[in-house]
């Protein structure tokens, strides 16, 4: 249980709603399978088998979004509509209109959805009550807002906020690479995108490739900036953090190790790294805003 890419947010620290009352709030959102005639269907599931909706440990609070989607492509509703429409055309001695051909796809579609594919897909959200944190396991904001959304019509007035730092990233980002030094608990690993920031959006990306600092500085003064970079934190975790403050490719180094020799159990083991990831993410991240000047107060 580690999240793979942190799209983070501010909740007040502490948050005073209690497990019970956040769940007492999700269950009107619970998850229940779509219907044979839906082509999507969202709802809050139980991250553990035979639990509630909130799974609480050492405070902090794990939840998990669920989504149903019908694979349905348009391309098989359109070749099988092609096919009644040329049933119809030798029948009738006349091709079907505009509007009928309409009307043929949306029966082929609803024919067709009851037997489509279903995909199941799970979203992970973190809560961090104690200290302030909502982080959602998403690689894009548009997939942390279905959950942050979902959130804020079952909490009333849930006081979410996106997380402000003092300083852009990617100056501070550009400026660690120009003067080639890490703040202070952190390393620079071997991955890095330097974007122009002109018209031409000329792009130098480095893939597991070492960062020469002259080289790198030459990118710098020919007017990139840094807009992704790789580092390692506390010899933990190793990271991407993006111009937009999204913290992507979290990988544990060793400390799971360490989890994995002390576990017995799968409850035991879901439940140790779960308490291992938010005790550590909580520092990585009160380490990260530091360096990026510390949080910026509306």
């Amino acid at each position: 249980m580690w999240f793979k890419n942190l799209q983070v947010y501010r909740l007040p620290a502490p948050w005073a709603f209690t497990p019970e009352q956040l769940e007492e709030a999700l269950q009107s959102q619970a998850f229940s399978p779509a219907s044979s005639n839906e082509l999507m269907r969202q709802g809050w599931d139980k991250p553990r088998p035979n639990g509630g909706l909130v799974h609480v440990v050492n405070k902090q609070m794990l939840l998990v979004l669920g989504t149903e989607k019908k694979l349905l492509p348009s391309t098989v509703v359109n070749q099988v509509a092609k096919a009644r429409a040329a049933e119809l055309e030798e029948q009738q001695g006349f091709a079907p209109g505009k509007k009928a051909m309409k009307e043929l796809k949306e029966r082929v579609h609803d024919e067709l959805l009851p037997r489509a594919f279903t995909i199941r897909g799970n979203t992970w959200c973190w809560i961090d009550p104690v200290n302030g944190w909502l982080v959602v396991d998403a690689a894009s904001p548009a997939k942390a807002d279905d959950i942050i959304k979902m959130l804020l019509k079952a909490v009333d007035r849930m006081p979410i906020e996106s997380l402000r730092v003092q300083r852009s990233p990617v100056g501070v980002m550009t400026a660690w690479l120009q003067d080639d030094e890490a703040p202070a608990g952190f390393t620079v690993d071997m991955d890095t995108e330097l974007r122009a920031t002109g018209e031409s959006k000329a792009a130098v990306r480095y893939v597991r490739h070492t960062l020469e600092p002259e080289e790198v500085r030459r990118h710098i003064a020919a007017g990139k900036q840094c807009t992704r970079l790789a580092m390692t934190w506390d010899s933990k975790i190793s990271f991407v953090l993006t111009e937009a403050l999204a913290i992507k490719s979290v990988k544990p180094l060793d400390v799971m190790k360490e989890n994995d020799a002390v576990t017995r159990n799968d409850d035991e083991r879901f439940d140790g790294d779960f308490m291992l990831m938010t005790g550590e993410l909580n520092k990585l991240l009160n380490d990260v805003v530091e360096a990026l000047g510390g949080e910026a107060k509306a």
